[in-house]
């Protein structure tokens, strides 16, 4: 009996395993690593993509790489690397922000501006503008691959759509923080400081009561917010914690004039409402405060952590911070156009700029240290 020679491994590859005929997928790397598909995508194109991967989770992959016999697809690769000068922009609002009084539209002028420099042409994907990427389906988002790479802004995403890009090895970037989805790339403002520096001001005017008022969900950018303001009270030496954050799902049914006359009469002086693209802390505060006759800021001071909505420009000034949309819309195109280029890409958190604003001064006299 004649022995058939055995087939020798590749260089740099373990052989495939016995009895194998289908080409190993990084799902199956995944699985044997005990990682998410995107950070199996993330280390074998050797790239960050603006997350943090430990040396120990790096050799993990690669080993179950090579014990499987995975390497990359050529015609996988080959489409990839064909780019045709587009980028997405997609939008997880009702309706997408082209009007230029909606709160998102200046990030727009900044996407634009910045690609344009860039030599690349925009594609806005506005199926969204039926209802937000949920309504259309598992696949809502397939579109957007129609792109060499993506922007997406919104307060809520599905996490698993925008992985499934990542893991794909497709340049996404969402407009705000999101470090809870492994593996994606963002650009952020920083709230927390900008946040705690409001309450710092307030302090100073001598507010020692304050409370936050924000809509109920786990969105990052309204736990910045809250995170920054629950800093302020703890460097001013005033109490914290959860009696100190009014959380609603619906602020303008849930904030009353007889609440606030409630949160007066406990002796809050200052009143710190967080901005969303719906508004609805602001709203339901301002609504409030007006029906209960108070007059701002002599019997209490108000402030709002970003702009007010345009439809509530009116009126005096609110204290607060401004985000700087227009910066953060440029700076999502720079990280977009290095990771389509195969670069790694960090973009700093951009800093709000403070407010003084007209509706905060100090508390009344009966409350004054």
């Amino acid at each position: 009996m004649v022995e058939e020679p055995r087939k020798r491994a590749r260089p740099g590859r373990s052989p495939a395993p016995a009895g194998r005929t289908a080409r190993p997928r990084q799902a199956e790397v995944a699985r044997l690593a005990g990682v998410s598909q995107a950070t199996v995508s993330l280390v074998l194109a050797d790239k960050k993509q603006g997350a943090t991967i430990s040396e120990e989770t790096r050799q993990k992959v690669l080993e179950a790489a090579r014990s499987l016999g995975y390497v990359p697809d050529p015609a996988a690769r080959r489409l990839a690397a064909a780019r045709n000068n587009l980028l997405g922009v997609f939008s997880f609002t009702a309706t997408f922000p082209t009007d230029v009084q909606h709160s998102y539209y200046p990030f727009l002028v900044g996407v634009e501006r910045e690609a344009a420099e860039r030599g690349y042409d925009l594609v806005l994907f506005t199926g969204s503008s039926t209802g937000g990427a949920g309504a259309a389906g598992p696949d809502a988002l397939s579109r957007v691959r129609l792109a060499d790479g993506c922007l997406f802004l919104g307060r809520h995403a599905p996490a698993q759509e925008l992985q499934r890009l990542v893991a794909d090895g497709f340049p996404v970037v969402h407009l705000g923080r999101r470090d809870e989805l492994e593996g994606l790339a963002w650009v952020g403002a920083d709230y927390v400081s900008a946040s705690r520096e409001v309450v710092a001001r307030l302090a100073a005017l001598g507010h020692r009561r304050m409370l936050l008022i924000r809509e109920d969900d786990e969105a990052t950018a309204s736990t910045d917010r809250e995170h920054g303001f629950l800093k302020g009270l703890e460097a001013a030496g005033l109490p914290g914690g959860p009696e100190t954050v009014f959380r609603s799902a619906d602020p303008e049914r849930d904030l009353t004039p007889e609440r606030l006359r409630d949160w007066l009469a406990e002796g809050v002086t200052a009143l710190v409402a967080e901005e969303t693209d719906t508004g609805a802390a602001w709203r339901a505060l301002r609504r409030a405060v007006t029906e209960t006759g108070i007059d701002c800021p002599r019997d209490a001071s108000l402030a709002l952590l970003g702009s007010p909505p345009a439809d509530l420009a009116d009126g005096p000034e609110p204290t607060g911070f401004d985000i700087p949309r227009t910066q953060l819309g440029a700076a999502a195109v720079r990280m977009l156009a290095a990771l389509v280029a195969g670069e790694e890409a960090t973009e700093p958190l951009v800093a709000c700029a403070f407010r003084p604003g007209a509706t905060a001064g100090p508390p009344p006299p009966a409350h004054r240290s």
